[in-house]
């Protein structure tokens, strides 16, 4: 029988709910179950890909092209498990499921209501993706903090889940415990007050992930014991750590793991979690640094910086750096500013390499094509990555093929010297206004040429990449482009669609209409981001 484990938040967002269950995963993989993960979000979109990066950070993509919560990241990073649409829920489909099952009588004729036929359908997705999968133990995010009535209905499944099967259903609470400054003392209120407010969901948690700026202490332990009514044992100390992949090994110090299983009725094992052990370890011992520019426009919200929007990106540059024995140091770089003071993009020499990673719309591309350009001229490594290719062509056809009107269709319809483009079928689909799950989403084929940089980092010639885009670098341009240096060295081959661009003569200079950062691992760096800080390091 599967065995089921609800991850739910409290007190605050952004408490590390999508990291807690990448670490339990991570942490019962390690003792030999196997395991599968799902991200259930309370929004009404149907999927992420039509919200902005500041509003909700990152919109990742599956192997099948699901546009989904950032958290699927975490969960493929901590345990390398390829997501696909199975591995996320939002209130949208669930209605868009129940409602069209309505449309086609597979109700029988019974009326159909919110209880129980919503929740029903959560729970049918979820066995059905453990089934999937083949998962021993199914992991389940629920999205927001209990009390909001926009999870409700997720709640509501898990408790009747818990109400079929009492022996294969569990409940983590992930709760902050603040320390307000003028005080000086770690606070158990808020997490006693999120308790209480999931007991009211006809749920009781079997265990708490006591998140906080400190470890929780024997006496904060004992008080939420007798106040949320569990065992001191059940309580683990959930601090703030340095490196998130230090999280699995934490857990484990308080044994979560065969706690977890023993509560199954499961057999304890030992866990094997001796390469992530090794991981932290150097990671601790990193002192040089290699200083990584990223130019972008989805940082600010409100007066701080969201560094959630790239996160991947993040990631994939910090397994990359540790691979080469550095410490990387982000640094955040407006593009407005090199569209407004040019004389300001003599700071990207002060960095060992720059990226330009996705993104849509014209706000701010200005800036970013001044930088590249200003990469290419000084020989500082550049890694495009989706726009960042784009423009990076953009740029190229501008200033060396002297193309001076070149531009891309999203941005401009001067459509004489467009080198980037949009498919005939995308074109239509436009038209129509239809953008949700639109683009060319998901796993395609690319052919690496030989000779190149990016057959240097791969080591192959035919390779599988995640891509989310909608335009593409214009065939009628390839000649010219060719002609005067610009490399494709990595092709389509279905749709004869440019995929990877280099230029001669420059310590790294690749830009990807794919996202490379996607498939990244903190045991196994992308190649193409191994070979960009081997390069920003030399």
């Amino acid at each position: 029988m599967p065995k089921f484990i609800f991850v739910i938040g409290g007190v605050m967002f952004s408490v590390g709910k999508g990291i807690a269950v990448a670490s339990i995963g991570k942490i019962l993989q390690s003792k030999g179950f196997s395991v599968c993960m799902i991200k259930c979000d309370m929004y009404v979109n149907i999927d992420a890909g039509t919200i902005r990066p500041t509003e909700h950070g990152e919109v990742f993509v599956g192997k099948d092209g699901i546009e989904a919560d950032q958290d699927l990241g975490n969960y493929e990073r901590f345990t390398d498990i390829a997501s696909t649409k199975d591995n996320y829920i939002t209130t949208g489909q669930i209605y868009q499921t129940v409602i069209k099952k309505e449309r086609n009588l597979e109700y029988g004729g019974e009326d159909v209501e919110v209880v129980p036929d919503i929740p029903n359908e959560i729970i049918r997705r979820i066995k059905e993706s453990s089934l999937k999968n083949k998962s021993q133990i199914t992991i389940i995010e629920i999205g927001g903090t209990v009390g909001e009535y926009q999870n409700l209905l997720f709640l509501e499944a898990a408790r009747m889940m818990k109400f079929q099967h009492p022996k294969g259903v569990l409940f983590i609470l992930v709760s902050y415990l603040p320390i307000p400054k003028k005080v000086g003392e770690m606070k158990t209120k808020p997490t006693q007050y999120a308790s209480r407010s999931l007991n009211s969901a006809g749920i009781q948690a079997d265990f708490i992930l006591a998140r906080g700026e400190k470890p929780l202490d024997r006496k904060r332990k004992e008080k939420l014991s007798i106040f949320c009514n569990m065992s001191v044992e059940d309580i683990i100390s959930a601090p703030d750590v340095d490196s998130i992949y230090n999280i699995p090994i934490n857990f484990e110090k308080e044994n979560l793991g065969n706690k977890i299983l023993k509560k199954f009725s499961l057999k304890p094992k030992k866990s094997n979690l001796d390469d992530w052990k090794q991981l932290v370890k150097k990671i601790k011992s990193l002192k040089k640094q290699v200083k990584i520019g990223i130019v972008g426009k989805y940082f600010a919200t409100g007066d701080f910086v969201l560094a959630d929007s790239y996160i991947s990106v993040i990631e994939a540059i910090k397994h990359s750096s540790w691979f080469h024995k550095k410490k990387p140091k982000i640094y955040w770089l407006f593009s407005e500013k090199y569209e407004k003071n040019s004389s300001s993009l003599q700071e990207l020499k002060k960095y060992d390499g720059i990226i330009v990673p996705g993104g849509f719309g014209s706000r701010e591309v200005e800036g970013k094509i001044k930088a590249i350009e200003f990469c290419r001229k000084n020989k500082i490594p550049f890694l495009g990555l989706c726009l960042g290719m784009q423009l990076a062509v953009i740029e190229f056809a501008r200033n060396v093929c002297k193309l001076k009107n070149a531009h891309s269709t999203e941005m401009s319809q001067n459509e004489k010297e467009n080198v980037i483009d949009v498919m005939p079928e995308q074109k239509a689909l436009l038209k129509e206004k239809k953008y949700g799950a639109t683009m060319r989403l998901g796993d395609y084929p690319c052919q690496i040429k030989p000779n190149t940089t990016s057959f240097k980092a791969y080591r192959i010639s035919d390779i599988l990449e995640r891509h989310r885009h909608r335009y593409e670098l214009n065939n009628e341009f390839r000649g010219i482009l060719e002609k005067k240096g610009l490399i494709m060295a990595g092709i389509n081959p279905d749709r004869d669609l440019v995929e990877i661009i280099k230029i001669k003569n420059h310590p790294f200079f690749v830009a990807t209409q794919f996202h490379p950062e996607f498939e990244s691992r903190p045991l196994k760096p992308h190649p193409l981001f191994r070979e960009f800080i081997k390069a920003c390091i030399r």
